[in-house]
């Protein structure tokens, strides 16, 4: 009985978070439906539509999509009434209305999803029958569907934007660590142009992750920036984490790719190989480390290194090749060195005292750039911007 409850109630559980946001998307479009009936002649269908593209996995998503989209539908009513004035509707109008919206999703830098929301929005409030009365009313229904939307978007998920992160650095960081050790057993076994072949694919495949796992920390980042309860200690570390994570995962395909490149050349003395296992074992035993205590403690313990051993591992394989120069075949030999800087690289991603970690200036957040920073800091920005081009004259009454 219980392994049969277990087998109805297990993919439930598994599937939580995306069973949860098509609970919250449906009720987010009921929801807008009776509020776009209530408010607007025959708005429901509207404000539903409008709610269902706006529901977001995050609040942070959906405000940031949300708003552009109806900054994009706002244009798209505007240009349509416009272009019909002139030309009447037809497929002028529609390409116009295609074209401004898109590019107002360009400039608000949306992603490609909200892009192609925006112009659907657009289109459903134009047409069919497109007057000025009815393109108001499809306006205020999709203001309707996306409030909505964006107040539900907070329960569209069980985790916050920083679990979700530590979430994604602890599955990938597990999934490079568990080929590292693939990698290291092979080698002991043989590393023949096959099994290489295999692995080298595995590793294309970790790095094609890597968009994601930085769309995430950045949202973590973008999330404190703004939301008073979030810590952003917490999410600056996470997205330092994430940049960190994202280095080691490059480095893993190169060492992959260099293993494979090895593995059609001569053979390397079996101390060599030995050493290179090795290497490749600290390797995977320290991020899987790094990856248990950022799951445990969703941050970073100061202090603590877990790259020690990989860097007493990597001095003794330099050493080894550089022992062995004249007995390697110059292409393994500069293969191995290349190895070597790949571990060492690494290794100061693990602790964190890598330049291209700390001095690189962090990369601009996903969204729209009003929601990087805090709404006060922003406010300030734009008050300072205003009071550049009042006369002088004017300047006193707004300082009082």
């Amino acid at each position: 009985m219980k392994v049969r409850w277990g087998k109805l109630i297990d993919p439930v559980i598994k599937r939580r978070a995306w069973i949860q946001r098509v609970l919250v998307t449906a009720i987010a479009a009921s929801l807008a439906w009776i509020g776009g009936n209530h408010f607007v002649p025959n708005g429901g269908l509207v404000a539903a539509i409008a709610a269902t593209l706006s529901v977001r996995i995050s609040l942070n998503k959906s405000i940031s999509d949300g708003f552009g989209q109806l900054l994009g539908t706002t244009l798209g009513v505007g240009t349509a009434l416009i272009a019909v004035h002139f030309l009447g509707f037809g497929v002028s109008t529609v390409f116009v209305v295609v074209v401004l919206s898109l590019t107002a999703s360009k400039a608000l830098r949306l992603r490609e999803v909200a892009s192609i929301n925006v112009v659907i929005t657009a289109m459903i409030v134009i047409g069919p029958g497109l007057a000025e009365s009815t393109a108001i009313h499809r306006t205020v229904s999709t203001l309707i569907g996306t409030v909505i939307a964006i107040f539900l978007s907070y329960f569209a998920n069980p985790n916050t934007p920083a679990g979700r992160t530590v979430n994604r650095i602890t599955v990938l960081a597990h999934d490079s660590a568990d080929l590292l050790g693939e990698m290291s057993e092979s080698v002991v076994a043989g590393y023949t142009p096959e099994i290489a072949g295999a692995l080298l694919m595995k590793a294309r495949q970790l790095v094609e992750e890597i968009p994601s796992l930085r769309a995430q920390a950045l949202e973590a980042r973008s999330y404190a920036a703004w939301v008073p309860t979030a810590r952003k200690d917490e999410a600056e570390d996470l997205y330092e984490r994430g940049v960190a994570l994202e280095h080691m995962m490059v480095q893993v395909r190169t060492i992959s790719r260099t293993l494979f490149d090895m593995s059609f050349d001569d053979e390397l003395p079996p101390l060599v190989t030995e050493k290179i296992a090795y290497a490749l074992s600290c390797a995977s035993l320290a991020i899987a480390q790094e990856a248990k205590t950022i799951h445990a403690s969703q941050k970073r313990l100061p202090g603590v290194s877990f790259a020690s051993d990989l860097r007493i591992a990597l001095s003794s394989l330099a050493e080894e090749f550089m022992e062995g120069g004249r007995k390697i075949k110059v292409t393994q030999y500069v293969r191995g060195v290349s190895l070597v800087t790949n571990f060492e690289r690494i290794a100061n991603s693990l602790d964190l005292d890598s330049p291209a970690i700390t001095e690189v200036q962090p990369e601009e957040l996903m969204g729209l750039a009003m929601l990087t920073v805090s709404p006060l800091v922003h406010g300030k920005k734009i008050g300072g911007k205003f009071l550049r081009i009042v006369p002088k004259g004017l300047k006193g009454r707004f300082n009082r």
